[in-house]
């Protein structure tokens, strides 16, 4: 037989954790033909690799990305690509893409997601259809946000929804699973969500059980009170009969650091008790995000502004990639006016920040917990200064927590990023090099690989990934990015848990 796309001589990592064994691999139509001694050759047009002993395994997955605006903005996804990722889930933390209403503030329904994004869709069909449009370079899997859906029946209330209102948000919910989302997701510590009680994120969780969707959460608090988010967030995926994953696990602020341990362990209680848990980490000791959601404008958080360095910053731009104290002390002003000068100047609350607040040690705490999965939670905004995950998550992973910390072995860290995402997210035949499944693959050189972006110069891309192929295609290979545009959004499909 002929195939499109045959890479020889390879140590593959097949994804489901087992050891590397040399081989080939074959591409037809797409899909992975051949694993391990490939006799025939290429057709005319098809391309043949010498992948010189490196490493061949799945195309990496993110199962926490904020990319539903970015398929728009930059349907390339260079930054993600010349990490290896092939596939992303977007629509985390309660923040969606859809449903959308064409003749609202976008901005502020999706949590900036959408801004700057011309579309007329209102839900799943249809931003499945506008991205496409696009070519993109990656798969997507979509997440549908409450935090989105609760802005668009209720928009910024701090009240409890009405039945007739919890019913539309229901039905908003109950059509994007229709169409193929594979969740429902929460941010309980963002505007609108933070007014929700538990018992309305659980009546909209349950509009995943008919579809053995997911709850994913980023939660109700990851500091002070980690411990009671962790008991609202498995409360919530208890009575709600879903499978419940708690996104970037952390224990946020140096008088919480090491309650990770506490949480991990409490976690591993309920699902010794049969309860379905799962969870993800970022590689990194700081968060981002939108830095009017951390800040009381009445009563401004000064030790949390001492740890923040500005990422994008619209209405001050000589701003980013400075740390508010060292902005302060130069113009001679305080934490507290320079934080509130900034969240109210115009565009002010579309200012991105990076706050320093999670402990090494956790990290590495996380990372050595059985399955933890890894998400970038990079927000693609490439204006200013973004946190370095945008660039460099997964190859931070493979080169300096497995090479060079022996946190966990290669082939173990590579399950975590591809097969175990896909069974946990629904992709269906994903994650793992079999014949049949879809060709999305990376080759790339264990001893070499690491990311290169830092918090000065964030949009660096890493070393040591020679090939991408998306379903099929060569999307980057040797630092270069062929634009074939082969990327698909995905639909999220059940029987994925049984790959």
């Amino acid at each position: 037989m002929a195939y499109d796309l045959v890479i020889r001589d390879v140590e593959i990592l097949d994804g489901t954790g087992a050891p590397a064994f040399r081989g080939d691999l074959a591409v037809a139509d797409g899909r992975i033909a051949e694993v391990g001694a490939v006799t025939g050759g290429v057709h005319a047009q098809g391309v043949e690799i010498d992948g010189g002993g490196a490493t061949l395994c799945p195309g990496l997955i993110d199962t926490h990305a904020h990319d539903d605006g970015a398929f728009f903005r930059y349907p390339g996804m260079e930054f993600k690509l010349a990490q290896g990722v092939t596939t992303v889930v977007s629509g985390n933390c309660g923040f969606s893409a859809i449903p959308a209403d064409p003749q609202a503030d976008a901005v502020a329904a999706s949590g900036g997601i959408l801004a700057g994004v011309e579309g007329q869709f209102t839900d799943l069909e249809g931003y499945f259809g506008a991205v496409l449009e696009r070519s993109p370079a990656i798969n997507n899997m979509m997440l549908v946000g409450h935090n989105t859906v609760r802005a668009l029946v209720l928009g910024q209330e701090k009240r409890a929804p009405k039945p007739a209102e919890l019913q539309r948000m229901r039905e908003h919910v109950s059509l994007a699973l229709e169409q193929g989302a594979c969740g429902f997701s929460s941010g309980l510590i963002y505007r609108p969500g933070r007014w929700s009680d538990t018992e309305e994120v659980t009546e909209l969780a349950k509009m995943a059980a008919p579809f053995d969707a997911l709850y994913t959460t980023h939660m109700r608090n990851e500091g002070d009170r980690l411990l009671e988010a962790i008991e609202e967030s498995l409360t919530i995926g208890k009575d709600s009969g879903v499978h419940l994953h708690i996104s970037h696990h952390k224990s946020a602020g140096k008088a919480n650091w090491g309650k990770v341990k506490v949480s991990l362990a409490r976690v591993d209680e309920a699902i010794a008790e049969g309860q379905r848990v799962t969870l993800d980490v970022y590689p990194y000791t700081a968060g981002s995000g939108r830095m009017i959601e951390y800040f009381n404008l009445q009563n401004i958080d000064t030790q949390l502004a001492s740890v923040v360095r500005i990422a994008s910053c619209p209405a001050f731009r000589e701003y980013e990639g400075r740390m508010l104290v060292d902005i302060a002390e130069e113009e001679n002003t305080s934490l507290e006016e320079l934080t509130r000068r900034i969240l109210t100047a115009p565009k002010g609350d579309r200012t991105l920040c990076i706050h320093f607040i999670i402990d090494e040690a956790d990290v590495e705490t996380n990372l050595r917990h059985a399955d933890m999965m890894v998400g970038s939670d990079g927000i693609p905004d490439l204006r200013g200064r973004p946190h370095p995950r945008l660039f460099g998550t997964f190859p931070r992973v493979l080169g300096h927590y497995v090479r060079d910390r022996s946190l966990l072995p290669l082939a173990e860290a590579v399950r975590r990023m591809t097969s175990l995402s896909a069974r946990t997210f629904g992709l269906h035949e994903r994650g793992t090099l079999k014949p049949g499944f879809w060709a999305d693959l990376m080759l790339f050189r264990p001893e070499v690989v690491i990311d290169r972006a830092t918090y000065d110069e964030p949009k660096v891309e890493p070393v040591g990934i020679e090939l991408v192929v998306v379903n099929g295609a060569v999307a980057y290979q040797n630092g270069e990015h062929t634009r074939v545009g082969t990327g698909q959004m995905l639909r999220y499909r059940r029987d994925s848990f049984q790959n």
